[in-house]
């Protein structure tokens, strides 16, 4: 039985993956900084870090957060598990992360990089965003009277859900290196996701495109952060909202 350790594990995307995991049969621990008996706060390392990743295989990384720290967790992570003897190193990241000039991004860039170079097997799969993250931004923006969207965006969501199974399937093989990105069905106008949102949660606003300027969204307009050769997910946005809000799947996309 493989030993398997999921950083994050109580996460959005972790929780997922730690229950496919075990659900198979692995033996599966969680680190997260609450969660015991791996309750360890991965920027700091430490003794706890060496106990929890004593006698595993296979470490899934999903712990992330965007108050920085990121490299320094993913360091200290990989070191502890150079010493114990960890043979494969999944790592979740996120599509455009080296084309979209955003800090976040570049974070997540520079810690593949440590994947990449960190003397284990390791495996790296980039997503685009999640669902439940558009669904969160979407919600934020439609406390104002209008919705305020960045003009000529568009997004392309995938369900959490199916990049759990595709991390839990690359954590239970041998090391891959960076496979194929993972997309959402569809290809999507950030005005067509918003619409379709407000539909599903009965809010009645006007809905207005801003265009605004800087490289960032330039690199975010001309689709670095999508990956239409690779929409393999198969949840489409209305499906979701459905789900969720116990709305109807119509409406018109663009």
């Amino acid at each position: 039985m493989t030993t398997i350790l999921v950083t994050g594990g109580t996460g959005t995307l972790g929780r997922l993956v730690t229950e496919r995991l075990r659900a198979g049969g692995h033996d599966v621990r969680v680190l997260s900084r609450h969660s015991e008996p791996y309750a360890v706060d991965l920027r700091e390392g430490g003794d706890g870090l060496d106990t929890a990743l004593a006698g595993v295989d296979t470490v899934v990384h999903c712990a992330t957060t965007q108050r920085g720290g990121d490299e320094r967790s993913a360091a200290n992570l990989i070191a502890a598990a150079r010493r114990a003897g960890v043979t494969h190193l999944v790592y979740i990241s996120i599509v455009g992360v080296d084309r979209v000039p955003l800090g976040y991004y570049r974070t997540k860039l520079a810690v593949e990089k440590l994947v990449e170079e960190s003397g284990l097997g390791w495996t790296v799969l980039r997503a685009t965003q999640f669902h439940d993250l558009v669904v969160q931004v979407l919600g934020i923006l439609a406390r104002l009277p209008v919705v305020l969207l960045p003009a000529h965006a568009r997004d392309q969501p995938v369900e959490v859900a199916e990049v759990a199974d595709r991390l839990a399937e690359l954590a239970r093989g041998a090391p891959a290196g960076r496979v194929a990105d993972m997309g959402g069905p569809e290809v999507r106008t950030f005005e067509s996701l918003a619409r379709a949102h407000l539909r599903a949660t009965g809010r009645r606003r006007a809905v207005v495109n801003v265009p605004l300027a800087g490289k960032t969204y330039r690199a975010f307009r001309a689709g670095g952060h999508l990956t239409p050769g690779h929409a393999v997910g198969r949840r489409t946005f209305e499906e979701y909202l459905a789900e969720r809000f116990g709305g109807g799947e119509g409406g018109r996309r663009g």
